[in-house]
């Protein structure tokens, strides 16, 4: 997932984000119950129109699961190996529409919607002394974070497929664990600068 909000008139656009999370819930749930290959055809089908209706263009829908290619490759290649070719496809094809159905809705909501909807959900918790503001931004910084490190993953990986140390763990690791905590620090930062820390 890109994370970035793609503006539109669709009826997606239109959608509350409370609605969009819950169809979210249900369409994956769906999936996983899912177990024949028609099923999972159609499935990819009703994805695809989503995106179509959703207008984002090809671009953004393929940047949502671009980042997942080598992964989705490792699962195939596993459960191929330990279950059959039937199994490595339903459970790979999972993954990746899950993926997709989860980009279309960042693509789709704005982040501060996102934020209202969890601070509404979460609005009970204040009388066990709980900032549902607070609880409601750290949920909707931990959604968009996700699509960041996994674009920072891609570069880290090509960068070492161009240096020629594809197959290195501390290659990947180490550059990745410090783009992250480069991440981290600057969103304390920005959070810090609004007024948004523990003090």
């Amino acid at each position: 997932m890109t994370g970035v909000y793609v503006p539109g008139d669709s009826l997606l656009h239109r959608l509350p984000a409370g609605a969009k999370l819950f169809g979210l819930a249900l369409l994956c749930t769906t999936l996983l119950l899912l177990g024949s290959p028609g099923w999972l055809g159609g499935f990819t089908v009703l994805v695809v129109l989503l995106y179509a209706v959703s207008g984002v263009g090809p671009a953004a829908a393929w940047a949502q699961v671009k980042p997942l290619r080598w992964f989705a490759a490792a699962l195939f290649a596993m459960q191929f190996v330990l279950v059959d070719l039937h199994g490595a496809v339903s459970s790979t094809l999972r993954l990746v529409l899950a993926v997709a159905l989860a980009g279309l809705v960042t693509l789709t909501t704005r982040f501060a919607d996102m934020m209202a909807c969890f601070e509404r959900r979460l609005a009970p918790l204040r009388l066990l002394g709980v900032d549902p503001f607070r609880v409601s931004l750290v949920l909707s910084l931990a959604v968009r974070s996700v699509p960041v490190i996994s674009a920072l993953a891609t570069r880290v990986r090509e960068a070492q497929q161009a240096r020629g140390v594809s197959w290195s763990v501390r290659a990947f690791a180490v550059p990745l664990v410090v783009g992250v905590l480069r991440h981290a620090d600057a969103m304390g930062e920005a959070m810090s600068a609004r007024g948004l820390d523990d003090h």
